[in-house]
């Protein structure tokens, strides 16, 4: 298991150490990671988390305390993706802007749902498994479908 300049807090349990991928980023305690995940460099993980296996959490992203992520979760952090830049060079760190996620506190992410970059997810919202996220969730709101809205 690749945990290049990470810090890991105490009681962190990997369900398959050998099939998850996570390099420079911060881990808080009694957080559990199922197989099959990638947590890239400069994310925040706080405490008593679960991230299920198959999910994508890529730079930029922040996920406070008790926080569940279901299985097949992705994040996005760029909005306009590309792999070469218009001379058709490879596209490096410099040539794009990060965007930053953030998921507040108890807050839950149903399976195969995908969240786009620049969205904040309340404290305590609940959002549907499949959806797609474009745009930020109040605080104990439940949320579903593509694109993800609440319902009254």
């Amino acid at each position: 298991m690749p945990i290049n300049n990470c810090v890991i807090g105490t009681n962190v349990k990997f369900v398959n150490k050998e099939l998850v991928n996570i390099y420079g980023c911060k881990i808080g305690d009694n957080v559990k990671i199922g197989p099959f995940v990638e947590i890239q460099k400069n994310c925040l993980i706080e405490h008593n988390c679960k991230i299920s296996s198959h999910s994508f959490i890529c730079e930029g992203v922040h996920i406070m305390k008790n926080v569940f992520i279901g299985h097949g979760v992705t994040f996005v952090n760029d909005k306009y993706p590309r792999a070469t830049n218009k001379d058709g060079t490879m596209k490096n760190d410099n040539d794009w802007e990060l965007i930053k996620t953030v998921i507040h506190s108890g807050a839950s992410i149903g399976s195969g749902t995908t969240i786009l970059c620049g969205v904040n997810i309340g404290e305590n919202a609940l959002i549907g498994a499949g959806s797609v996220v474009t745009k930020d969730v109040p605080g104990d709101k439940t949320v579903y479908g593509n694109p993800a809205k609440y319902y009254d």
